[in-house]
């Protein structure tokens, strides 16, 4: 093919080509506006599963709980019209690549040239079904959710259990010692936010918690919730022997990455997510990048060039928006026209009065160092080594700094980084960062080989039943 037809062929397809996304939050939406910012005047699709229109998803777990923005004030804004037919509120199923269509729950079908997929994740729910329909017991993922538990916050109850300290179960907690809760944290690990920052920073976000008069029970979890003859929660059973009266329980587990859909339809899918290259383009179960499907945001896992090139999944608001604009630059583009996806990852969480911010991939690193401030007083930066680089920074109250951390991280500077300025602790050793073994076994389906036939063989799951 001569580049001149190729060219046309591209141009062609920003004509009258069929663009479809499947997921209508911040990943779809901006991909859609990119689509058209990039002159693609085609046929756009975007299907969501819930019935509203993108919205923003952070002050969820602050703003919309502690009730100054309601639940439907969190809409996206609109950076442009993107001309899209909404299919909202019906779910896709699944995909057939063969004849390039999408399956919605509602019977229909939606073909496509190029596919989005964009599904985010959804809530861990309530391990127990029958105990997670009982009046009282929530979980925080969609604006329906907030809804109803800011509702139940603010009815008074006498305590609220919260099970998981992560960012979200700790924002949670934060919100409702602000509103003058009683509220018992239960978490199986050693301290809150360990999974994210590690055991040196969990020891301080622990102490964080229980002097703002949080009951946090570390080492301890659930066994079963009761309730009274209405069906409402009225305890919970605890592993430590204690029996807790609560009115509200909040599920906060972590998060499924919405791939069932794609379960038949031969892409590299997991509980991990959907696998593609650092162009958003993804990979089939055998590992060879696919042409037309492309992934963004939180359901996507791809290789990072300053972590050893191993795949990742970032649930980071930023990650979305980049995410889903170079998968749009990229669908509509030319090879020698396309970008990579290479974002240093940040965060930031709102808890107990104090303002984390953080920059690049904490938990990849295996030593901490407290660079600036103070540690008793929580108010301090820290930086993550592993294998004598800098790989990641947070900071408490301490936030100015982070430009400064990111430089250090996307150039793979030394670590122990040299500290800027003044303000430097008297300890500046590096310590074991203590994360969880990475070793731990998981759920990961085995994948097997098939054929016989070099020209055969191809890789298929094996799923656990």
């Amino acid at each position: 093919m001569t580049a001149a037809l190729a060219r046309e062929l591209v141009e062609s397809f920003r004509r009258t080509g069929r663009i479809v996304i499947v997921g209508a939050s911040l990943a779809g939406l901006r991909a859609a506006e990119a689509l058209r910012d990039g002159g693609f005047a085609g046929s756009l699709t975007i299907i969501g599963d819930e019935p509203h229109e993108p919205y923003d998803r952070p002050p969820l777990s602050k703003q919309v709980l502690k009730g100054w923005v309601g639940a439907d004030r969190t809409k996206l804004p609109r950076l442009r019209r993107v001309d899209a037919d909404w299919r909202l509120g019906v779910a896709a199923v699944g995909l057939d690549r063969s004849t390039k269509r999408v399956l919605l729950a509602d019977g229909t079908t939606v073909d496509y040239d190029r596919l989005l997929i964009a599904t985010g994740v959804r809530a861990r729910p309530w391990p127990d079904p029958a105990e997670a329909a009982l009046d009282g017991v929530f979980t925080l993922r969609t604006c329906d959710d907030a809804a109803a538990l800011q509702a139940a916050l603010h009815a008074r109850p006498r305590r609220v259990l919260i099970v998981g300290s992560g960012f979200i179960g700790s924002e949670m907690a934060s919100v409702c010692r602000d509103l003058g809760l009683a509220v018992t944290v239960a978490e199986r690990g050693t301290a809150p936010l360990v999974g994210a920052l590690g055991g040196v920073i969990g020891d301080l976000a622990a102490t964080m918690q229980r002097n703002a008069g949080v009951d946090l029970r570390t080492g301890v979890s659930v066994l079963g919730l009761d309730a009274d003859g209405g069906g409402h929660v009225r305890s919970a059973r605890l592993s430590d022997g204690t029996t807790l009266d609560v009115d509200v329980v909040v599920a906060s587990l972590g998060s499924i990455r919405n791939v069932e859909w794609l379960d038949d339809a031969g892409l590299a899918t997991g509980f991990w997510g959907v696998a593609c290259d650092a162009g958003c383009r993804a990979f089939d179960v055998n590992g060879v990048v696919t042409d037309n499907i492309f992934v963004a945001g939180d359901v996507a896992r791809a290789p990072h060039v300053l972590y050893e090139y191993e795949f990742m999944s970032l649930e980071h608001w930023d990650n979305a928006v980049s995410g889903g604009e170079v998968a749009a630059n990229n669908m509509i583009n030319l090879e020698t026209g396309r970008r990579p996806h290479l974002p240093l990852p940040s965060f930031w969480s709102g808890q107990f009065g104090v303002n984390i911010k953080g920059v690049g991939v904490c938990s990849f690193g295996d030593e901490i160092v407290f660079t600036q401030g103070s540690p008793e007083d929580l108010r301090f930066a820290a930086a993550y080594g592993r294998r004598g680089r800098i790989v990641g920074a947070v900071t408490f109250n301490h936030g100015k700094w982070l430009p400064y951390y990111a430089s250090l991280i996307e150039r793979s500077a030394p670590f122990p980084p040299p500290p800027p300025g003044y303000d430097r602790p008297a300890d500046q050793a590096p310590i074991p960062a203590r994360f969880r073994d990475p070793r731990e076994p998981t759920g990961i389906p085995d994948v097997v080989l098939t054929g016989h036939d070099p020209t055969d063989r191809g890789a298929e799951f094996l799923r656990h039943r």
